[in-house]
C-alpha cells in the first residue's frame, strides 16, 4: 500500500520554541532538537528518532509539532551517522550503536532544565518503534511508551525475504565487513522496488519512504550492506515481557513491511500493553486521517498513564 503523506495540519510557531542540543554517544557527537511548549513551565518529555536509514526530518518533525501543541516537551535526535551527528561512514545502520544512542540520548535529558524527565515517553516508529521496546526493558524510570508499525523481529523479517535474499545479504554483508578493517565499504540501497536488491523492498516501500524525504535533502539512499549481518539478530520484541511501564503499540493491517503477527505477537506480551490496529500500511501513519487517528489515540493514552498537560 502506497503512502498518503498529504498535508498535516502544522501548529503556529508561537505553541512552542526550538533549539538545538549536543550529546555525547560512545565519544562521538549526536545532535538533536528539543521543542519546548508555550506551557506548561515542567512538561512531560518525549524522546524520538527516525526509523531504518532515515533522519530526523523524515516526517517526524509533524509529530513532534503536535506533541508540543498539546503540552509536551520533545527532544527528537539523529542517531550517529545520519543528519548533522558524527558518524563515519554515513548512513551506517547499526541496532547496537543506536540502542546506545538512545541510553545516552536519556542521559542528556535529564540534565535539561524546564522538563519533567520524571515523565519520560519513549516514542518510536518503525526501527525506532523497536528501539522504544528494547530500550525500555532495561529503562524502570521510563513512564511510558509509543511504539508505532515497529519492527519486532530481525529473523523473522529476514526469513520472510526469501533464502535468496539471506544468501545476498550474507555476502555482501562479509565483503563490507571486510573491507570496513581498510576504511572502506561495500553499500546498498536502503529502500527500493521489488526488483531491485535492497534492505526494504516490499511493495510500495520505495515511494512511502521517498514521500517523507524532504527537498533539498542532502541524505543518499544507500547504506553499508554489514548491516545485514545484524538484523537478523535484532529481536526486539523478545523484549517485551521485561517492558513494565504502560505501552501503545500501534500496527497496520496492511503493512508490508513488518509482520502484523510477529508485532501482535510481541505487544501481547506486554506486562502494560494497549494494543491498537489500523487498517492501513506501514507508511500511512504519516498521512493525514491516519496521522491524526494515530495521534488521537497516542494522546488519550498519555492522557491516562501520564496525565494531561494541560493540567498542570
Amino acid at each position: 500500500m502506497d503512502a498518503t503523506t498529504g498535508e498535516q495540519r502544522r501548529p503556529s510557531r508561537y505553541e512552542f520554541s526550538t533549539v538545538s542540543v549536543r550529546f555525547d554517544s560512545d565519544g562521538q557527537r549526536c545532535v538533536g532538537t528539543l521543542y519546548r511548549p508555550d506551557r506548561p513551565k515542567n512538561p512531560p518529555l518525549v524522546l524520538m528518532s527516525p526509523g531504518f536509514g532515515s533522519e530526523a526530518e523524515f516526517g517526524l518533525p509533524a509529530y513532534a509539532e503536535r506533541f508540543a501543541e498539546r503540552g509536551y516537551a520533545v527532544f527528537l535526535f539523529d542517531h550517529r551517522h545520519f543528519g548533522e551527528s558524527e558518524g563515519k561512514p554515513r548512513n551506517l545502520v547499526s541496532p547496537a550503536k543506536q540502542i546506545a544512542d538512545w541510553r545516552a540520548a536519556i542521559e542528556r535529558v535529564d540534565d535539561l532544565d524546564g522538563v519533567d524527565s520524571d515523565r519520560l515517553i519513549l516514542w518510536g516508529a518503525s526501527f525506532a518503534g523497536g528501539h522504544v521496546l528494547e530500550v525500555a526493558a532495561g529503562e524502570p524510570h521510563v513512564a511510558a511508551v509509543i511504539s508505532q508499525v515497529p519492527f519486532v523481529d530481525g529473523r523473522s523479517t529476514t526469513l520472510a525475504k526469501g533464502l535468496g535474499f539471506a544468501v545476498k545479504g550474507l555476502a555482501l554483508g562479509v565483503v563490507d565487513k571486510l573491507l570496513s578493517v581498510v576504511g572502506r565499504s561495500k553499500t546498498l540501497p536502503i529502500v527500493g522496488t521489488p526488483e531491485e536488491f535492497a534492505v526494504i523492498n516490499e511493495p510500495g516501500a520505495k515511494t512511502g519512504f521517498f514521500d517523507l524525504v524532504p527537498p533539498g535533502s542532502e541524505w543518499e539512499n544507500e547504506t553499508p550492506a554489514r548491516v545485514l549481518l545484524s538484523i537478523p539478530g535484532y529481536r526486539p520484541g523478545t523484549k517485551t515481557e521485561e517492558v513494565h511501564c504502560p505501552t501503545l503499540v500501534v500496527a497496520g493491517e496492511h503493512d508490508e513491511i513488518v509482520s502484523l503477527s510477529d508485532v501482535e505477537s510481541a505487544a501481547e506480551k506486554l506486562p502494560n500493553g494497549t494494543f491498537l490496529r489500523l487498517p492501513v500500511g506501514h507508511f500511512d501513519i504519516y498521512g493525514d486521517e491516519t496521522f491524526e487517528e494515530s495521534l488521537a489515540h497516542q494522546f488519550a493514552f498519555l492522557d491516562r498513564v501520564v496525565g494531561d498537560p494541560a493540567d498542570d
